[in-house]
């Protein structure tokens, strides 16, 4: 968990570094839901849990640095701790690193592509802290690699604010905690596009 929090932190201040260089650069927040197969649909080796419903809150970021193609980053995560298997507290997160492609259609509008890798990190809550030299949790945590496909159609509304309905695709190595390997999440965000000034 802490390197891939070392991962995001590295990523975006490498954006931010970078982003009085790009062409443009996009922060947004957002809420979505994840749809996934129901427990009921589980495969061999997988569990009878889903990853389907609940409010994912999201903060992203990317630039574009060479024509519409450029690299950015995502969190999300469930925003109340569900019940696995009807008794044990859980919250997973997904975080991702992508190549992007952006390009407006309009003035209003436009349009964005993205692909990359990534962890899906599920969170297994108990009644007590386990503590080590640096610091005390009280979870336990199950982290798998994943690959990530997304897109979105932006409209800005009001200047460089935008609302951003999307959809990802969430591809997941070993996901044997629930019913199946992927998952999707859809919804929208609502962002800022900084561009250079002319």
């Amino acid at each position: 968990m802490r390197k891939f929090c070392l991962a995001g932190t590295t990523l975006f201040l490498l954006l931010l570094a970078c982003a009085a260089q790009a062409q443009e650069f996009d922060v947004g927040f957002g809420v979505n839901t994840m749809l996934a197969p129901s427990a009921s649909s589980a495969s061999n080796g997988y569990a009878t849990q889903s990853l389907k419903g609940g409010a994912y809150p999201v903060v992203g970021a990317y630039g574009i640095f060479h024509k519409h193609f450029g690299l950015g980053g995502e969190i999300a995560w469930k925003a109340s701790q569900g019940l696995y298997q009807g008794y044990q507290p859980y919250r997973p997160l997904f975080f991702d690193f992508n190549g992007v492609y952006a390009k407006p259609v309009s003035k209003h509008i436009g349009i964005e592509a993205m692909a990359g890798i990534g962890a899906e990190t599920i969170r297994f809550y108990q009644n007590y802290y386990t503590c080590n030299f640096v610091t005390c949790t009280n979870y336990s945590s199950s982290t798998h690699f994943l690959g990530h496909f997304g897109a979105g159609l932006k409209y800005y509304f009001y200047g460089n604010f935008f609302i951003r309905p999307e959809a990802h695709v969430y591809l997941i190595n070993n996901n044997i905690e629930f019913s199946s390997p992927w998952a999707s999440r859809v919804g929208a965000s609502i962002g800022y596009t900084f561009r250079p000034i002319q």
